[in-house]
Formats: structure tokens, sequence, C-alpha cells
């Protein structure tokens, strides 16, 4: 008996020093050593070296001199009521989506509502057709990245709103277009957080405040 137990506890061992100890130490040295940025989760600072969010993840932009992501669909818990929920747009403790198909009225009344906020905002959009992804929510909610065209359909807005060339405001879609990986696999896109802070440091506004939910 206790010779069966010693060969079970011998199997046992070796897979857990190998798998449990060994290759998770070799995998997280070898990416420090290769790639620490993405290894730590893609993290970005502002300007006075505060992180404010992920790459990976995506966050709430409402001010006319930010780029804004894509829609978000994801909700939250109602605080007056538990049973029910409640709109919170890039809720990364609730990734989600819609779930609305394309004939739902919901989602119709939605679009609709949505786009009016947008021709609103920048008339030069009125009655033009918009990228996809500037008004329909992903399945997770939680995009990082726009699409360049809809990047380039914001630059006036936020050219306006900081008071810069427009120029200026493409040359950074430019260059923070990232293209297919491998060449071939998604689409280009652009990293809304990212596109953010290189706006900030470009213009450096002394009134400039950190992006918060409602602003």
């Amino acid at each position: 008996m206790l010779s069966v137990i010693t060969n079970a506890l011998r199997a046992s061992l070796l897979p857990f020093v190998l798998c449990g100890l060994i290759y998770p130490l070799a995998v997280t040295g070898v990416g420090q050593l290769i790639l620490p940025f993405q290894a730590n989760g893609s993290l970005e600072q502002d300007i006075n070296g505060v992180i404010i969010g992920s790459r990976l993840i995506g966050q709430q932009w409402n001010a006319p001199e930010w780029f804004h992501g894509r829609p978000s669909a994801t909700t939250d818990t109602d605080p007056t009521d538990p049973a029910k929920t409640v709109p919170a747009p890039y809720n990364a403790a609730n990734s989600t989506g819609s779930n609305l198909g394309p004939t739902n009225r919901n989602l119709l009344d939605r679009l609709m509502a949505d786009r009016k906020v947008l021709e609103n905002a920048q008339s030069e959009l009125i009655g033009k057709r918009l990228p996809a992804d500037m008004l329909t929510t992903s399945a997770s909610g939680l995009d990082p990245d726009i699409s360049p065209a809809n990047a380039e359909l914001q630059a006036a807005r936020v050219a306006i709103a900081r008071g810069i060339p427009i120029a200026q405001v493409n040359a950074l879609i430019e260059q923070h277009i990232t293209g297919r990986s491998l060449g071939v696999l998604g689409e280009p896109r652009v990293n809304v957080l990212a596109l953010n802070l290189a706006l900030q440091r470009a213009t450096a506004p002394s009134r400039e405040t950190r992006n918060e939910p409602g602003k």
C-alpha cells in the first residue's frame, strides 16, 4: 500500500513541478525580458506619469477634445433595485453586448438617437455614411480600438475643440494606425487610449484634466 502511495506522489510531483512552477516562471521571465510592456498589461500613463488604463480595454471618452471609442452596451446593477440593471458603458467588470438583432426596435431607436447626438456635435456628418463601429456596439463592449475611418471623421471635432490644425490631428491618426495582424488577420485599427495620450502629449494644454466618465 505504501509503495502505491509513494509512486502516486512521485507521478504527481513531477508534473506539478514542471507545469506548476518551472513552466510559469519560464514564461513569465521570457515575457518580462522580451515584451515587458505587454506582459504587464499594456498599461498607459498620462503626462503626469499616472496609469490611466490599458491599451487592451476600452474606456469612456465623452469630451469633444478626445477621440471617442466604439459605443458600449455593458451594464451594471441598478443601485436603487439590485434585481435590475442600468447602462454602464465600458464596465470592465461586466463584458457583454446588447444581443439585439438587426430588426429589434430598441436597437433601431438607439442607433437613431446616437446618430442625432453625433450630428449635433458635428454638423458635417449629417446624412453622411458612417463606419459601422461609429454607431454599433461590439460583442465585448470593451473594444479598445476604432477604425481609421472612424478616427478621421472625429478629427475635425477634436481639432476645433483643441484649437489646433486638423492636419496635426490627422498626422497623429496616421502614426497610430495598426495594420492587419500578420498582414491578413483582422482590419486596420487605431487604439483610442494610445491616440488620446499622444494627442495630450502633443498639445499639453494647461487646462487639461484626466479623462473621467461624463467629461
